[in-house]
């Protein structure tokens, strides 16, 4: 592999990421260093969709933030082609929705396996600094937040996760890589000329050394220290709370984070855009899911009344049967009638039979069903 020492830069910066996507990015600068290219077409497209990614989208009265993919300082050539956001640019549309009258919300939607640590405690701060006012910032998993992404998203006034996201991954690393033995293998052997006594400390052509180790460990310490205090601050906790409770760089389900205090509620980024205001489904769309969830309620309410004994209206089992066996309105009218003994008219003694007792099959198991 040529260039190693690009590598070794790579790896050495202090990462607030999942340990699997920076491998992905050490691929990525493996393929760009042996010679493997981007077309330029392909470049300036990366580019101007990370550049796109970092302007808030207003639907309706709710700013909505992308705050996708690797996270960094500034959006560099490398940042964009990983598709991912900046610190800055994500800072410049809080302050632009922040400061649009016609907004009464922001959220912040996150898919992040992290990113490097310059410049997520600023991002922090400065949101921590603008929540609690007359726009609510809502920090929507959706659906991974992951180390520096959950960094940011405890700085929210509220966090709010998808049912299938994902969250946490609190901690930091770094990594050395000694290459001293690939080079001698080439027969290449690097001296460095330094003045400072510590100067070249920790380089990647030798073993590390113990005090290097040392103060590359406190590094990483205090940036671990600092992400668990802004995560205790922002969830209203205590750092021994946060580090024995979400996990020591476990990333967890939805659930889950409800319970260890992690998150504040479960609920889709549709369901949060429409919390306040907006709307993201045509008529026709929310007149179905409307009606559905109706049928539903009617049918849990019917299974509820029988299991208790209670006495039952025409009106409420014909809603009921509805929602059971997802019948017609007319269906559901005979079916009452049937079952009620209710205003039947003139008997048709074979196909009532045979309706009555698909009714009475569906109501014995109805009867039994866990509310």
């Amino acid at each position: 592999m040529k260039f190693e020492h690009v590598m070794a830069a790579f790896v050495a910066e202090p990462w607030a990421i999942q340990r699997e996507k920076l491998g992905v990015l050490a691929d990525i600068i493996v393929a760009r260093v042996e010679g493997e290219k981007l077309f330029s077409t392909e470049f300036a497209a990366a580019v101007s969709d990370a550049r796109a990614s970092e302007i808030a989208d207003t639907d309706g009265n709710v700013a909505v933030i992308p705050v996708y993919g690797v996270l960094a300082d500034k959006m560099d050539a490398f940042s964009a082609m990983s598709g991912g956001t900046s610190y800055a640019g994500i800072k410049k549309a809080l302050h632009s929705a922040l400061a649009n009258q016609d907004v009464k919300a922001i959220v912040l939607d996150v898919n992040s396996p992290g990113g490097s640590v310059p410049g997520t405690e600023e991002l922090a701060t400065e949101i921590r600094s603008l929540r609690g006012g007359e726009k609510p910032i809502v920090a929507q998993v959706n659906s991974l937040a992951a180390s520096a992404a959950y960094w940011i998203a405890s700085s929210a006034d509220e966090i709010v996760v998808t049912p299938s996201g994902r969250a946490g991954s609190i901690g930091v690393y770094t990594a050395h890589d000694d290459i001293s033995a690939a080079l001698e293998k080439r027969g290449i052997k690097r001296t460095y000329i330094s003045a400072g006594k510590y100067k070249v400390e920790g380089n990647e052509t030798e073993p590390l050394g113990k005090d290097a180790l040392a103060h590359i460990q406190d590094g990483v310490n205090r940036s671990y220290n600092r992400f668990v205090a802004a995560v205790a601050e922002g969830r209203g906790t205590t750092v021994g709370k946060v580090e024995d409770g979400f996990g020591s760089g476990r990333v967890f389900y939805a659930e889950a984070l409800l319970d260890r205090g992690m998150a504040d509620r479960i609920a889709t980024l549709e369901q949060t855009l429409e919390r306040f205001g907006a709307v993201t489904q045509p008529a026709y769309v929310r007149r179905v899911k409307a009606a559905n969830v109706a049928k539903a309620e009617a049918a849990h309410s019917l299974a509820a009344k029988m299991q208790a004994g209670e006495q039952i209206t025409k009106r409420e089992f014909e809603n009921g049967i509805r929602g059971l066996m997802g019948l017609t309105g007319s269906e559901a009218e005979r079916a009452a009638r049937l079952y009620l003994k209710a205003d039947q008219g003139e008997p048709d003694v074979d196909a009532d039979a045979a309706a009555l007792a698909a009714v009475e099959r569906l109501l014995t198991e109805a009867k039994t069903f866990k509310i």
